[in-house]
Parts: C-alpha cells; structure tokens; sequence
C-alpha cells in the first residue's frame, strides 16, 4: 500500500507558505463578523458559481468509476477563501482571494492513494473563480460547466482525472430549500446543494497507464460566513449514491469530547420523494478503527450510522485514504471510497465518507 507522498515541509515551499501566512494574517487582522444567513431561493446557473462574499467556499465532486475491474475512487475539490484583512488593498498582488484544490485516486485492487494538491491567489490567469457559472482554474486543474454537463480536467504528479459528469436527477437542496444548519447558533449554516446520481465516463491516468471508465458521481457546493461552531473540532460525513438511484447524506459535527454537536442530512428515494433529517435523528457509532502511520491519529473506518431511512454500515474499501493536504488546506484528514450496507447485511451502494479534526482540530 502506497500512502501519500509527505509533502516539503512549508519552510520548503516559500510560494505556499506565504500564500498561508497571508490566509492567516489576514483573517485574524480584518475578520468580519459571522451573521446568521437568511433563508434565499438559489438559483441556477447562478449558484453553480461563486460567492466571493462569503468567506468559505467549495465544490467537491467523489464518485467510483471502473473499467469493469479495476474498481476507482476518485474525489477532487475546489475551495475559495475569502482574506478579510485585505479586501481594501488596491494592488493586483494583494491575496484577497485564495483557491485551493486537491484531487485523490483510490485504486481498490492495488490498495493505494494517489493525491496531488495546489494553491494560489486569484488573479493573473492562474486562479479563477466565476461568479456566473460553474467555472474553476487552478494553474492547469479545471473544473467546468455548461448547465448540465461537467467537466473536470485535473492533470496531477502521478496520475491525471479527465472526467465528464451528467446530471440524471435534479438538485438536492439541503436543510430547509438549501440553507443548511451546521452548529447550535443559526450562524452556523451554509447554503448547499448536492447533485447525486451523476453519470460518468472519462479516463483516469495512473503511473503512465489510462483507463477508460464509467462510474456513479456525486457533487456538493457549499458556501457559508461560518460552519463550525467554536466547540466544534471537525465532522463525520457521507454521501452515498444507492444502487437503486436513491441518494443518502448524513453528518454529525464533534465537540472536543467526540460527541455530535450538531447532526443532520438526507435522503431522496429513486422516486423523488425527499426527507430532510431533523436535528438528533442521524447517529455515527463507530465500529472499526485505523491508526494511520503518518500522522498517528485514530479514525473509524467503520461506522454503524442510524438515520431515519434505515440503520446502515459504513465500510472503507482500504483502510489508508488519509490526505495530508497541509500545503493546500492546512489540514489533515480521512476521505475516501465506502460501501454502503443496509440492515439486512446488503451491499446497497457506494460513495465516500469524509473525516476531519482527528489528526488535529478543524479551523476553517
């Protein structure tokens, strides 16, 4: 098993360690404060799109894909940073947006992880982030749209995503019409929206070897002033695209203790019809835990999750899909590939479950 390659320490990468010196100094030095964010009608392909207002944005696409065998997982993110403490400088060079982006292969038969990440400020043709569709650049990662079609072009160190998504069901809005609580103060929420059920094809490169796939997808856009609550040190989270063309999130956000601060998500059957999760209705009971060797933290990578559509088992397929995105995020964290097993022991679909705040505490 090949984990990810440990990144230059950030007194190696000057470019990147003021690019994360700026993010810091200047949200501590000019930081706005959060306010509870009104409920709004999204809409679309508007919201595909930008928010620069906001001061934490992402759009995260995991899905699996195979050639028939072998079976990949593949997740790829984008994130924008709004720098309050410089959003009144005139100069072209101040980083008053930053965006980041990291990209990961799970090759299951060969139980490796492949990862690759970026960072820059917006500006000068490097980074972009429109504000009018769905439209992202980061040096020579892309992500694109046309309004139902997406596209992901993600050439990395050793291995490369050339994806295309179509969407088969409409979008999921989540929490109440999109504006979905994440803390105990209302000013903890975002505005969020998933499209599960994507339809892929493309070609994953690894080590100079192309696969022409197909697979299952599921994309998430989450902007937000804030999500965690000052008790919160990070999140348990899934999302699931059933066999049956049903489609399941849940997440819990822990405190210090490890217990559910917060919880919540959905699930939309393959008919259409949609349950949104009430606070204290989802439960993450762990089941199986993996110690990583290389930042020691301890993370279940199987869960019992109690949710009002059903009891399910959430299983890693391999145990090691730590990313160590410190030159990008900052952060360490668990996300990768997972079956999905109902209460009668099934295997019922897949996706990915995303862990953060083990190795250390999440600060967004």
């Amino acid at each position: 098993m090949r984990r990810p390659a440990t990144p230059a320490p950030l007194s190696h990468s000057p470019v990147r360690r003021r690019l994360l010196q700026a993010l810091a100094a200047g949200m501590a030095a000019g930081a706005r404060p959060a306010f509870a964010l009104p409920a709004r009608v999204l809409q679309f392909p508007r919201d595909f799109g930008a928010h620069p207002d906001f001061r934490t944005e992402w759009w995260y696409i995991t899905g699996a894909v195979s050639t028939g065998t072998p079976i990949f997982g593949f997740q790829l993110t984008f994130f924008r940073s709004r720098v309050d403490g410089t959003q009144a400088m005139a100069s072209k060079f101040a980083a008053r947006q930053l965006i980041f982006a990291h990209a990961a292969i799970t090759d299951v038969q060969g139980k490796k992880l492949w990862h690759d990440q970026r960072i820059a400020r917006e500006g000068f043709d490097i980074a972009s982030a429109d504000t009018q569709g769905m439209a992202l650049k980061l040096r020579d990662w892309t992500l694109n749209s046309d309004g139902k079609t997406h596209t992901a072009k993600l050439p990395a160190t050793d291995f490369s995503l050339d994806l295309q998504f179509t969407e088969t069901q409409p979008l999921l809005l989540q929490g109440n019409q999109g504006l979905s609580r994440k803390g105990p103060e209302a000013k903890q929420a975002s505005y969020y929206y998933s499209l599960p059920q994507l339809a892929t094809r493309g070609a994953l490169t690894v080590k100079g070897q192309k696969f022409e796939v197909t697979g299952k997808a599921w994309l998430d856009h989450e902007w937000s002033e804030e999500i965690l609550h000052p008790d919160a040190t990070g999140w348990d989270w899934i999302g699931m695209n059933l066999d049956d063309g049903s489609a399941l999130t849940a997440f819990r956000l822990r405190d210090k203790q490890g217990q559910a601060l917060w919880d919540g998500g959905s699930f939309r059957s393959a008919s259409g019809a949609l349950h949104i999760f009430s606070r204290g209705e989802v439960i993450f009971q762990p089941l199986r835990r993996w110690k990583s060797p290389l930042s020691q933290a301890s993370y279940p990578v199987e869960w019992l999750v109690r949710t009002p559509a059903d009891v399910y088992t959430v299983r890693a397929v391999i145990d090691n899909q730590e990313l160590d995105s410190r030159q990008s995020t900052g952060a360490i964290y668990w996300e990768g590939l997972s079956e999905l097993i109902d209460s009668n022991g099934k295997i019922v679909g897949r996706g990915y479950l995303e862990m953060t705040g083990y190795a250390s505490p999440l600060r967004l």
